[in-house]
């Protein structure tokens, strides 16, 4: 039985047994001596830092024991110390043993810092799609003018989430280079090699005078400060933004398994009670699947986003993943966007059909104008269902809505008149005036009472396509009318014509050439300026179960009062003297 070592290699624990740490520390002191003394002990790291990541790719839980299988596995990757002679005359890319030939890492995005203007990010893009990174940044300028500033945030965000490329290792992974004892040592002694022509161009005398004690510290203290706050407004950041994207996914999610199982539920329950995203004409389980890879699949990439703000070296998702969800969220966003233009097309056209007929009224009659409800429907008179599937006394299946909307209108003609108009949509004209023509609207006139409908219904196969009923009363100048309770709830009246009085219930209103007035509204609430009378002032009006006015009384008439008002007190004595 072998006994168990736990080492520590590139800042990781790891549990090992005897034999296996043999052949290890052979295998380091082996590249030790193949190295040369200058930068040996940096490759070095380097090396041990990279067999670390190997083994974490390779053992499944903190607990494992590495063997001796694990070892070859990694030396076969980093390849023979022997396998590797760099000298000044070998060229750059050295020939790999056949065990390395076989392993190639992909590239990851890093920012890279040692040819960077700012973050490194536009240099890290450039290593990662193969191109110069001139190309990127004018991309950065030209989006960040296209986007009023918006591509400077989003660099912002680039360089909190991009990892800096620090390690030897890191930079061959930015590259996409192999990551083997050859390429780490000839990574180092080039960079040992620019530091060293960096600091014979320099004026050491320079640098001499110009230093200052303290200067490096003063500096790095400023920089760790900054970058502590920094720090903590990212975890912020990433902290609010799991929350969202956390809420908001949850929420998706749960709509799109509602919308999977609607399709077990009648269509009527269905349709009154749930608002499709696309339309009607697309099955609810289809679009609760859209709805959830749509709308989902950008809040689990946020998601991701703030978890990586908040755990530091999170593990990624990996690259299949990635744009696998990428190919899926593109393919769905497709489906829905035709779904969607299919929708609009059965909406595009509107069709309408007119119907008009003339109210009989006496010289002396007032109007009144009410609305009614089908109990069979509905017990509520307001205007409050836009559209609902039931069924009508036979038992057939129907559309049910209460868009219905009147508005009062001035005619030069003799005879008022009412203009119904019913209006569908459809995706040519013809379809749309068809649909129109299959609205079912009630109304009538009973004397000098008009009683209208508060709702329409359609044929449960002419589909809801927006069908409404639009009401026009003509009424020539000097009319009197009276409307009910309910009449609020649909009144589309323009309010500089006609203002009606929500808070008096009995008005008894006059058509005039510009608007219309009120006879009988309190002081306080009369529409307009010109019928308004002197609080100590009351006037009555009676009228009988016809709505002929047989009384007026004026108690008190101030000598202010207009010519309008004066004009209309004679207008009624005259009225009154002939009734009787």
């Amino acid at each position: 039985m072998n006994k168990t070592i736990s080492i520590n290699l590139g800042g990781f624990f790891f549990h090992i047994d005897e034999d296996a740490y043999q052949k290890l520390s052979r295998y380091f002191d082996a590249v030790k001596r193949s190295l040369a003394p200058d930068g040996r002990d940096e490759i070095m790291k380097d090396i041990e830092s990279r067999i670390a990541e190997l083994f974490q790719e390779r053992i499944q839980n903190e607990k494992q024991v590495i063997g001796l299988v694990e070892i070859d596995a990694v030396i076969g990757i980093m390849g023979q110390p022997e396998d590797y002679k760099i000298d000044e005359e070998a060229p750059l890319n050295s020939n790999f043993s056949a065990s390395n030939k076989t392993y190639n890492r992909a590239k990851r995005l890093y920012r890279d810092k040692d040819n960077s203007l700012l973050g490194g990010v536009a240099a890290g893009f450039g290593h990662y799609l193969n191109i110069d990174p001139l190309w990127v940044r004018i991309l950065f300028i030209i989006a960040t003018f296209i986007s009023f500033g918006t591509a400077i945030i989003i660099y912002l965000i680039l360089w909190i989430l991009i990892p800096e490329a620090i390690t030897t290792s890191q930079k061959l992974e930015m590259k996409g280079e192999p990551i083997n004892i050859s390429n780490i040592e000839r990574k180092v002694k080039e960079g040992i090699d620019e530091i060293a022509d960096k600091i014979g161009s320099i004026d050491h005398q320079k640098i001499a005078d110009n230093a200052k004690n303290g200067a490096e510290k003063v500096g790095s203290s400023i920089a760790d400060i900054f970058g502590t706050i920094f720090k903590i407004f990212a975890k912020f950041i990433g902290a609010l933004i799991v929350i969202i994207a956390s809420s908001s996914l949850l929420g998706i999610i749960v709509f799109g398994i509602i919308m999977l199982f609607t399709s077990t539920m009648p269509d009527n329950y269905i349709l009154n009670r749930f608002e499709a995203p696309i339309g009607l004409e697309t099955p609810f389980w289809v679009q609760g699947i859209l709805f959830i890879l749509v709308f989902g699949i950008p809040f689990f990439f946020l998601l991701l986003l703030g978890l990586k703000l908040l755990v530091n070296n999170l593990k990624s998702i990996g690259n299949v993943a990635t744009y696998t969800l990428i190919a899926t969220w593109v393919i769905a966003s497709g489906i829905a966007i035709s779904l969607g233009i299919n929708e609009a097309t059965q909406m595009a056209f509107e069709g309408k059909v007119i119907q008009k007929e003339e109210i009989i009224l006496m010289p002396t009659d007032t109007l009144y104008i009410k609305f009614k409800n089908n109990d069979f429907y509905s017990k509520n008179t307001h205007n409050g269902t836009d559209f609902r599937l039931t069924q009508d006394e036979n038992n057939k299946d129907i559309i049910y809505s209460n868009n219905i909307s009147i508005e009062i209108m001035e005619t030069d003609e003799a005879i008022p008149y009412i203009q119904i108009e019913k209006l569908a949509n459809g995706k040519s004209a013809s379809e749309a005036k068809k649909r129109a023509e299959k609205i079912k609207y009630g109304y009538k006139i009973e004397g000098n009472t008009l009683i209208l409908d508060n709702y329409l219904i359609s044929a449960v196969e002419n589909k809801f396509r927006g069908q409404e009923v639009e009401l026009y009363l003509y009424l020539p100048k000097g009319t009197l009318f009276k409307t009910d309770k309910n009449f609020k709830h649909f009144d589309y009246t323009n309010n500089d014509f006609f203002d009606l009085n929500y808070d008096f219930s009995n008005g008894i209103y006059k058509v005039e050439a510009e608007n219309i007035i009120c006879l009988n509204c309190p002081s306080s609430e009369n529409n307009f300026e010109e019928n308004e009378t002197n609080n100590d002032s009351s006037s009555t009006i009676i009228l009988d179960a016809n709505g002929v006015l047989i009384k007026k009384e004026i108690k008190e008439v101030q000598n202010d009062v207009n010519q309008e008002v004066q004009n209309v007190k004679i207008e009624i004595d005259t009225k009154k003297e002939t009734k009787n």
